[in-house]
């Protein structure tokens, strides 16, 4: 297979050049514009940020992008799908007063917002995926029936993968809260008693009432009920000064792999481009309702119509920065140059975009082009 193209463009203006005016020039030399799409229902997929968090992109690259579809004559649309746990995207009525909230609404990005499996979630469709983990993949109906797919991704950490990239973006993001659970539960957290000081705040972070604090010797310890955790690891976000919960093993790497599959039913047989901002490079997803301050400098803007490339770029050109001091990361106990592992150790970015590549989703080789 040859180098995939990955586009970049650094994040200085010029005095009459804005950062969306730098986005567009991307998105043209990376040939979206040329996509044969006009007249298509066009999903743009984006994570809309739970409110509270402040680190998920600005509603102005959204609309940037939406704008830019609409002159090549599309029909776009902003979509995200539900989640597992507490807050407030878990149903379609609170999940688009988060959309609006965080500026994610039709008035400010010129297009409509379209929960897309529904409104609890049990709108999708099984799409055949026979992958080496997932034999079908319950994808959000509205993605599915969508006829080309645009990719919007923050691009940070994450607690679970190592990376929140555009495949988890695109795997996660686009699975029904079924989906979300099928991907998760081969990786349930586990609690180290020794380590745990019983504060509760696991409890209050789980979606589904599998954490209990018990009385022990030691005192009061956390305890996770694997009946009924859906594996969405939370909890291991929420315990992370005190490092007592982590994920059982293997359970990321079959995570990452299964995001992989999903993210190929996703665009499998469509027209899809994929963007990604590695900008306020958190150090957790933004589906929390708070965020830590960057762990790494702001980079840029990179598109390809590659998503493993683009991931595979983006994580690359953060391992060449050193971490912002006094944040997470600059106070993680090992420092072994792979940024993602040192600050989420049981994670290993590497897993989800190798197996991407080994199922035909695109490759890791690319070569990169400044624009």
């Amino acid at each position: 297979m040859e180098k995939a193209k990955v586009y970049f463009t650094d994040l200085n203006t010029a005095a009459n050049q804005s950062l969306t005016d730098k986005l567009r020039l991307l998105l043209e030399r990376a040939g979206m514009l040329d996509m044969p799409i006009a007249g298509k229902m066009t999903a743009i997929k984006l994570h809309f940020g739970e409110p509270g968090n402040l680190a998920f992109l600005r509603h102005q690259y959204a609309k940037t992008v939406a704008d830019t579809l609409k002159q090549m004559g599309a029909r776009p649309f902003l979509t995200d799908c539900n989640t597992l746990y507490p807050g407030m995207r878990r149903n379609a009525l609170d999940h688009l007063d988060a959309a609006y909230l965080n500026g994610f609404s039709p008035l400010q990005t010129g297009c409509q917002v379209i929960i897309a499996d529904g409104l609890l979630g049990t709108d999708f469709v099984s799409v055949p995926v026979d992958g080496e983990y997932c034999s079908h993949a319950m994808i959000g109906r509205a993605i599915v029936d969508a006829e080309a797919i645009i990719s919007l991704t923050h691009f940070k950490c994450h607690e679970g993968t190592g990376i929140g990239g555009t495949l988890k973006n695109l795997g996660m993001g686009c699975g029904s809260t079924a989906g979300k659970r099928d991907m998760h539960n081969d990786g349930k957290p586990i609690v180290d008693e020794d380590a745990c000081v019983g504060c509760g705040m696991c409890i209050k972070q789980c979606g589904s009432d599998a954490i209990t604090l018990i009385k022990t010797e030691k005192g009061r310890k956390a305890r996770i009920d694997q009946d009924k955790c859906s594996g969405c690891e939370r909890c291991v976000g929420a315990c992370y000064k005190q490092g007592a919960i982590g994920g059982a093993d293997g359970g990321p790497d079959m995570l990452s792999c299964k995001i992989s599959e999903y993210a190929l039913a996703v665009v499998k047989d469509k027209p899809c481009f994929h963007i990604s901002l590695a900008i306020d490079i958190s150090p957790f997803c933004d589906c929390y309702a708070k965020n830590d301050p960057a762990v790494l400098p702001n980079i840029g803007m990179f598109a390809s119509f590659d998503p493993v490339a683009l991931d595979t770029a983006c994580a690359q050109a953060a391992l060449k920065t050193q971490p912002l001091p006094e944040s997470m990361l600059a106070h993680a106990k090992h420092h072994t140059g792979d940024h993602f592992h040192d600050l989420h150790p049981t994670t290993d970015w590497r897993v989800g975009v190798e197996h991407a590549q080994k199922i035909g989703l695109g490759t890791m080789e690319y070569e990169l082009i400044k624009v």
